[in-house]
């Protein structure tokens, strides 16, 4: 390797090496920061290809998470280092905005998304030649936290409604335990997605928030979450004493302050309410196990229970929700050792 200095033998040097590995050694490689890579990512490669939600994420985990701490590093000089240093900061002091009895830190669930999308975009990175291997390859990724599923016995769901309908709740949470819809969907619903002849609701959109905090109406999660869900006559029943009392309102269940929908936030904390009225503690997401749960331990199968669920496939229903199977496996068993009986 011939050069004039020593400091263009190690240039040549090199661009050797890239070429080998086969880097693309231009300046656009060379002038890369991990945050115009990331931001040149999302926006190319990540938004249009992924639902609102998703994207939503990725742009707080770039500009709020990430960016801050590593986004001036040289997208070729960014370590497996860098990359611990960072996920260990976030788990310690990365929440942006603290509650009460909050931790300063991130989850463990939060901090692995993170790792997740950094993985995606610097596979990409690879796949462009702009850096020899994925640094993320050799990261000590945090498991994130398994949350424990809860669900209502028949007792505690009796407890429930009674004290959604002290609250003149009634509607909205009776429809939320017949059909386990996402909070998102729920509030988007309108009136004119009720079939009361059919019994079924149409699930075509949700409300997802932005990074800024906006609301914004989206398609729902799969395109198998676009779906028809029936319920029972008693919902049906319900809805129309809900819809009389504003009649010239679009919405199924709009704001008695505002009269627009609901935010997300604001259902989940009415159903807090209704928690604290019943000594009940559950999270709003728990009324969608609840319903899974209770239909498949009442002989509903996996394959509709998913469909209603909008799950991507009835795999998934089964997998979530093994506890509920496998008692209906247990009286399975027990009716077959009875029949059997009869026998010997």
């Amino acid at each position: 390797m011939l050069g004039k200095t020593q400091a263009e033998v190690r240039e040549k040097l090199i661009t050797a090496m890239a070429d080998c590995q086969g880097l693309d050694v231009s300046r656009e490689a060379d002038e890369h920061t991990v945050g115009t890579w990331l931001k040149m990512w999302y926006e190319l490669y990540a938004k249009p290809n992924v639902r609102t939600a998703t994207a939503n994420r990725y742009e707080l985990i770039i500009e709020q998470y990430t960016v801050p701490r590593i986004g001036n590093i040289k997208l070729k000089k960014l370590t497996t280092r860098h990359l611990q240093k960072l996920y260990k900061e976030l788990l310690e002091n990365g929440r942006i905005h603290i509650g009460k009895n909050q931790d300063k830190g991130l989850s463990t669930t939060t901090v692995h998304s993170v790792h997740l999308m950094l993985h995606a975009a610097l596979d990409r990175a690879v796949k462009e030649r702009l850096i020899p291997r994925n640094p993320c390859e050799d990261c000590v990724v945090p498991k994130p936290r398994k949350l424990d599923m809860k669900v209502l016995s028949p007792e505690q769901i009796g407890a429930y409604l009674e004290a959604a309908q002290r609250r003149e709740l009634l509607p909205m949470f009776y429809l939320e335990l017949v059909s386990g819809l996402r909070k998102g969907e729920l509030v988007a619903l309108r009136w004119d997605d009720v079939d009361l002849q059919n019994r079924t609701i149409s699930v075509s959109k949700q409300y997802v928030r932005n990074p800024d905090g906006s609301l914004e109406l989206t398609r729902p999660k799969t395109e198998n979450s676009v779906r028809l869900v029936s319920i029972p006559q008693t919902a049906v029943d319900l809805l129309s004493q809900e819809h009389n009392k504003h009649p010239d309102s679009p919405y199924l269940f709009p704001s008695p302050i505002t009269g627009e929908m609901y935010h997300p936030d604001s259902v989940v904390n009415l159903h807090k309410k209704i928690l604290k009225d019943a000594g009940l503690p559950i999270r709003f997401h728990d009324l969608r196990h609840t319903f899974a749960t209770t239909a498949l331990q009442n002989g509903v199968d996996v394959k509709t229970v998913s469909s209603m669920l909008g799950h991507f496939d009835a795999g998934f229903t089964l997998r979530t929700y093994t506890h509920a199977t496998r008692q209906k496996q247990d009286e399975a068993a027990q009716t077959m050792g009875s029949f059997m009986a009869q026998d010997m």
